[in-house]
């Protein structure tokens, strides 16, 4: 499930110290990673040499900053616009995820701004794992992941198990957030919020493999309840499902309503208080 992962983002900083803490993991331990750098098209043809020789030292400073296996590390450095580069390479490599730092840039900033995060986001299917540049990056302990009835809900779901069995005192939060439940009915009591047929499938998969859990079920806007949920549980890293909506045909094109900031993910992605992982299935 997690056999290659594409870290588009050498050099210090919380994507990097995204990773470190990653690497706890004994899911990701086995993974193979892929360390990209790109040098812009607008380098003269004098300083390509220069700021290629420069890519290569941040690569390596980042597998010596990281600690990382070589044999289980490959070093990529290409030239070329960032945004596509990465979606290049990721379905060149077949990258189970990839790592990327980001601005946190809201609706048309994003665009305006020329957000390589943002871009990727759209006009990949490979899942993504964010991480704001002002957010601090803590030692994974509390997970949560935001359930609903999606195919992608579901794969994020089972990628959070994936990554934390084995892992001790971990703790995963299943959240279900329900637009439709009214507000008198709530708070649920816990055998109500276990009942939930969400709720209740991912526990049933969370005790298979032994993790800590814990559940909540509330309602409201899913996108503001769960970035609530994440500051009210002190989450180090929340996991929501990311489906691609897009047609085929549409896929070379950005989908304006998501790069405006329509989607509950690129709300998600601008307003969490820790990493956000985007999951999609890459087939």
């Amino acid at each position: 499930m997690l056999k290659k992962i594409l870290f588009a983002g050498s050099g210090s900083g919380p994507s990097e110290d995204l990773l470190k803490v990653l690497l706890d993991l004994p899911a990701v331990q086995s993974a193979n990673i892929d360390i990209l750098h790109v040098v812009s098209p607008q380098v003269t043809t004098e300083g390509v040499t220069e700021k290629w020789e420069e890519g290569n030292q941040l690569v390596a400073q980042t597998m010596k900053n990281l600690n990382l296996d070589p044999s289980k590390v490959t070093t990529i450095v290409r030239q070329g616009e960032p945004k596509d580069t990465v979606c290049q390479v990721a379905d060149e490599t077949k990258a189970d995820l990839i790592i990327m730092g980001s601005r946190g840039l809201k609706r048309l900033e994003a665009i305006l701004g020329n957000s390589v995060s943002q871009y990727v986001f759209q006009l990949t299917n490979h899942p993504m794992l964010l991480v704001k540049d002002d957010i601090f990056v803590r030692k994974i302990k509390r997970v949560m992941v935001a359930l609903d009835k999606s195919p992608a809900s579901q794969y994020a779901l089972d990628l959070a198990i994936f990554l934390l069995r084995g892992y001790p005192g971990v703790e995963l939060i299943l959240a279900r957030v329900n637009p439709d439940l009214k507000p008198e009915l709530l708070p649920l009591s816990k055998t109500e919020t276990e009942n939930n047929p969400i709720i209740a499938a991912a526990i049933n998969k969370a005790k298979v493999q032994g993790i800590n859990y814990r559940c909540v079920v509330t309602g409201g806007k899913p996108a503001e309840q769960i970035c609530s949920l994440a500051e009210e549980y002190n989450v180090d890293l929340l996991m929501i499902g990311s489906p691609d909506r897009r047609p085929s045909v549409a896929r070379s094109l950005p989908d304006l309503d998501r790069l405006l900031g329509t989607s509950l993910s690129d709300y998600v992605r601008v307003n969490a208080n820790c990493p956000v992982l985007l999951a999609r299935t890459n087939s």
